[in-house]
């Protein structure tokens, strides 16, 4: 660790810029050289005499001027001037060096790199020693290879989805997982149940695949079941798509009581039920799906992007016999079979337990971003799981969704406005999606969640150029 102490004494304003200036100045002039490891937060403000937080803010704000990477468990890192830090031996950007702390994209909350860059290579390794490797490049079955849909059909049992082998489909991540579905289930102008506020990417599905989506009034606990009855009866739909498990983008997890009655509405009514369950492992006492009480009406999607890895791009399907028949030809047509290699990484990980300690990983790192944000956002009314990777901020009087969010492009942090979710004309909520898990440094996150609570402390900016 370099032993660094600026002078601070002429210079002027808040003392986290001093300390960015300082920073700068020093990495221009090569006093501090690429791959230097800054003092820790605690040691730097004990040297300076300022509180840790200034610090944090600090190198917030020399990282948002791409001078500096921080990585939790590692430290903070002196970036080559004017070169984005690539991932070693990839050449992949790690991060644009944008002034923008983008808490838009709802993407898991990272562990220490060294967890992941761990759990790859020994998958791989065991992988690599085993006779007939080659075969995972070649052409298989649609559904995919009997070893992975066993052990997805293990896996998917520790959440209460208890189904036979040869009742799930393996898929390129839920995304593609629901392109199957819709496309094999709907015809142009079909109607759709969805929660009325819903997931963004089934918006654009119903956009390519030409169905209707119709919003059902929701709670605090998710899908009202009165609602869904009406709806159901009203509009003569066969579909329900649904996330009652940290419900994006309300954060809301149906309890099961609730879940049985969904369940036995859609038995009623001849309704077939699309679960979207990607954050499903994320609780660690998750609650048993919808779909496990009506397993004859349902399409159940569980995604590793969220507990595992999104780079692997493997999901599963779960539902009857006839319905992966039906299924088949959506895989075909789409990419023809997931990749096994992929596959076989997830199997390997689920068998030797690495994909346990992966998951508590990321479970551990969403539940510390959610209490920054308790933190930042103390006083302010939201919407949160302690597990999960985002929340759902109330504003108050008299900020408006639109407003705030441009106050705080304005400011260098996205959100994202209500109108993403909202189905149809329904009124929009006065409320954002904040993501906690897009923007790796946790010191970033924090200034970008300090930036939203000071806005809301302000009045709202005029409109101008209106007459």
């Amino acid at each position: 660790m370099t032993i660094w102490a600026p002078d601070l004494e002429e210079r002027s304003g808040p003392r986290y810029i001093a300390i960015a200036d300082a920073l700068a100045h020093d990495v221009r002039g090569g006093v501090l050289r690429p791959g230097a490891r800054l003092p820790t937060h605690r040691e730097l403000a004990r040297v300076l005499g300022v509180t840790v937080g200034t610090v944090s803010r600090a190198y917030a704000e020399a990282e948002r001027r791409g001078l500096v990477n921080g990585w939790v468990g590692r430290g903070t890192f002196v970036r080559e001037p004017g070169v984005q830090e690539e991932t070693e031996g990839f050449g992949l950007p790690e991060q644009p060096a944008s002034s923008e702390i983008d808490l838009s994209l709802n993407l898991p909350a990272s562990p220490d790199r060294a967890v992941e860059d761990e759990a790859l290579a020994s998958a791989l390794t065991a992988i690599a020693s085993r006779p007939g490797l080659g075969t995972l490049l070649h052409y298989h079955r649609h559904e995919g290879l009997p070893r992975h849909r066993e052990a997805a059909a293990e896996w998917l049992a520790r959440v209460g989805m208890r189904v036979e082998p040869n009742r799930v489909l393996i898929c390129s991540g839920s995304q593609h997982a629901l392109a199957v579905c819709f496309s094999t289930l709907t015809k142009p102008e079909d109607v759709v149940l969805t929660e009325s506020l819903t997931y963004v990417g089934m918006k654009a599905l119903a956009n390519a695949f030409h169905f209707r989506l119709h919003g059902v009034a929701m709670d605090a606990q998710g899908m009202l079941p009165e609602a869904f009855a009406a709806a159901c009866e009203s509009t003569g739909a066969k579909l329900l798509y649904c996330v009652p498990t940290i419900q994006n983008p309300t954060t809301a997890v149906m309890p099961e009581p609730r879940r049985k009655e969904i369940a036995q509405i859609a038995r009623q009514f001849g309704v077939t039920i699309i679960e979207d369950d990607v954050h499903g492992f994320l609780p660690p006492e998750p609650v048993a799906p919808i779909s496990s009480f009506a397993p004859d009406h349902s399409c159940y999607i569980s995604s590793l992007s969220k507990s595992m890895a999104p780079g692997l791009r493997i999901s599963y399907v779960a539902t009857t016999e006839d319905m992966v028949e039906r299924l088949r030809p959506g895989l075909w047509i789409t990419t023809w079979m997931a990749a096994p290699l992929m596959a076989e990484i997830a199997t390997v990980w689920m068998q030797n337990g690495t994909a346990d300690r992966i998951l508590a990983a990321r479970r551990e790192e969403a539940r510390h971003r959610q209490k920054m944000a308790t933190r930042a956002l103390e006083g302010l009314r939201y919407q949160a799981h302690p597990f999960g990777y985002h929340v759902w901020l109330q504003l108050p009087e008299p900020w408006r969704a639109e407003d705030f969010t441009e106050q705080a492009a304005k400011r260098g942090v996205a959100v994202t406005p209500p109108n993403a979710f909202v189905v149809g004309r329904g009124s929009l909520p006065h409320a954002v999606r904040v993501c906690l898990g897009a923007v790796r440094s946790r010191e970033r996150l924090a200034h970008g969640l300090e930036t939203l609570s000071h806005i809301l402390t302000e009045a709202p900016e005029p409109s101008r150029g209106i007459v």
